[in-house]
């Protein structure tokens, strides 16, 4: 059998807020309510599963998603619709700038739990 993500259980001030924000910048759907979670499922069949914190502390993690040229376009244009700022860099060195790295695009934004989020339309060293 091969090893794959199914699941992970992304911590957020507000579970509906964050599923929402990520669906909407990403294109994808927001699912229904499944006990404590509130999951958005990439195509790749791993479902991102958003759970408020009571405390509302929040220990920010990063998560980088593969999208294709054309989604990298629009999930772009969301970012900067909503007014965020964004990096090209995982140091926050260069702000309001996307990557090139291994010949395509990448940016840096933050979600509203604070987050780092990542889309990428080449994967790291290919």
């Amino acid at each position: 059998m091969s090893v794959e993500l199914n699941h992970t259980i992304i911590a957020a001030k507000d579970k509906r807020e964050s599923a929402e924000f990520l669906a909407h910048v990403l294109g994808l759907e927001v699912g229904e309510a499944w006990g404590p979670f509130i999951p958005v499922s990439t195509a790749n069949g791993v479902t991102l599963d958003f759970a408020t914190v009571p405390d509302g502390n929040v220990s920010p993690q990063h998560y980088a998603f593969l999208v294709s040229e054309a989604e990298f376009d629009v999930a772009f244009e969301r970012i900067r619709e909503a007014g965020l700022t964004y990096w090209a860099d995982p140091r926050k060195e260069r702000p309001m700038e996307i990557n090139h790295n291994d010949g395509g695009r990448g940016v840096y934004f933050p979600d509203p739990s604070g987050h780092y989020m990542e889309i990428i339309t080449r994967p790291y060293g290919g």
